[in-house]
């Protein structure tokens, strides 16, 4: 599932190529089963044009300062693609913005799961869903309050969007893995020293995937990410990948060198 790299990779390339262009209209694929604007909304935004995008957390918009924006959340398996008018067209295209000089940008969704929506205010469309702060903007004192207070499992606390926006099974695993946290740790037994460290871990991680475009080629050959299969060789250890569910989802992990605490 895209997670925060990915959806900034997502975001940028709008940023990239399809801001300061006027829309000229939409067209739609399969829509059945998938959010997507009303003609209406979609009607007002032919003849203007993006200046800006934004991100919180998983979640892409596309607008102006004063509104409205365009809102997408990639799902389970969604992506953006640009391409141009007499190219072929992506497969699974839900929604294709069409724009001055032939550029298109499509909103691809295999299975269904993402959403594009028109939203007025991206702060009002945060505190709406009720999302915890951005994973990549969240300092040391509100990360400890909101994750090292935690009763639960460690991994449950990083993927509480209410707590934390952006971070998914993925990151998460690599995050713990880095620090040699055990996935159903209480987060309430690190110590301060741990729970800091996994922070910065964690921005550190994420930071160096947007830098590489969400490029997983690009990564660390000692990254879980390139062993993350139930059985394989840890590279920082020599021990054995494990996987268990914590809190209802699956964790890879080392038990050789993640601890508890």
């Amino acid at each position: 599932m895209p997670e925060l790299p990915e959806s900034d990779a997502a975001r940028r390339k709008i940023a990239d190529h399809c801001l300061d262009r006027t829309i000229e209209g939409f067209a739609l694929g399969e829509v059945r089963h998938v959010e997507l604007p009303s003609q209406a909304e979609r009607d007002r935004l032919v003849g203007t044009r993006f200046s800006t995008t934004g991100r919180h957390g998983k979640y892409i918009f596309a607008g102006t300062k004063g509104g409205p924006w365009l809102h997408v959340h990639l799902g389970m398996s969604g992506s953006l693609r640009v391409y141009e008018e007499g190219e072929e067209k992506p497969d699974y295209a839900r929604l294709t913005v069409e724009f001055e000089g032939g550029r298109r940008l499509a909103f691809r969704d295999p299975r269904k799961f993402g959403t594009v929506a028109l939203v007025e205010d991206i702060d009002d469309f945060v505190a709406g869903k009720g999302l915890g702060p951005d994973a990549m903007t969240i300092g040391d004192n509100a990360f400890a309050s909101a994750i090292g207070a935690t009763r639960g499992a460690i991994k449950s606390a990083l993927l509480n969007q209410r707590k934390l926006a952006g971070v998914g099974n993925l990151w998460s695993d690599e995050t713990l893995y880095r620090c040699g946290i055990m996935p159903d740790a209480h987060a309430c037994d690190l110590t301060s020293k741990t729970v800091g460290d996994l922070h910065r871990a964690m921005q550190d991680i994420m930071g160096l995937v947007m830098e590489k475009n969400a490029d997983y080629s690009q990564l660390p050959g000692d990254w879980l990410i390139h062993n993350r299969t139930d059985g394989a060789d840890c590279p920082r250890c020599g021990g054995t990948i494990t996987k268990k569910t914590v809190g209802g989802r699956t964790a890879y992990h080392c038990p050789d060198h993640q601890k508890g605490a």
